[in-house]
């Protein structure tokens, strides 16, 4: 079944165009007719798209057509490509613990605070995360770095003390990546 959902709120004329169409769309077609079951609808479902006449506030995911009318097709392609940019921008964001990890822009960000980080720090961060135990020196030179674990540098141990000082410098978090015994880990 489709995991896709277009919420049509206050727009019945539209509602009942797609809802003829819509065994036929990629998307399961939704009517809304006032705040209180826009709010009901938005709190059930993961994956929505909201189309509506006028902006609304407070309120993620909305497309608002304003400069009617519009060809079917155009707007079908419309809502194909929100969806996509959606499912790709949720592809692209990693969240651990308090911050949020963009892929693309390789930023992490908590509390309206951004660093920019490199593509090394965010794999170092993103494998950590995913292990959740310390992790060797060794392992993070296999797997991160791709180097042969019996080689002797100091690589990661370094890239970890300057992402450390990084992290605590702009988010006063000195704790995110911690030094144990057996290697490291993100607590």
């Amino acid at each position: 079944m489709n995991n896709q959902n277009l919420i049509i709120y206050q727009f019945n004329p539209l509602y009942q165009i797609l809802k003829e169409l819509e065994q036929d769309l990629n998307f399961k077609i939704i009517e809304s007719l006032n705040e209180k079951s826009l709010n009901n609808q938005i709190e059930k479902l993961n994956n929505y798209l909201i189309i509506t006449k006028k902006k609304i506030l407070n309120v993620e995911y909305q497309l608002v057509f304003e400069h009617l009318p519009i060809k079917i097709f155009k707007l079908i392609e419309k809502l194909n490509i929100e969806f996509l940019k959606k499912q790709f921008s949720f592809q692209s964001e990693f969240i651990i613990n308090d911050y949020k990890i963009n892929l693309n822009s390789r930023e992490i960000s908590s509390h309206n605070t951004k660093l920019k980080l490199t593509e090394k720090e965010v794999n170092t961060i993103i494998y950590l995360s995913k292990i959740k135990k310390a992790t060797s020196i060794d392992e993070l030179q296999t797997k991160v770095w791709g180097y042969q674990s019996n080689i002797e540098t100091h690589t990661v141990e370094t890239h970890i003390y300057r992402l450390r000082k990084k992290i605590s410098k702009f988010f006063k978090d000195e704790n995110f990546i911690i030094s144990k015994k057996n290697g490291y880990q993100i607590k």
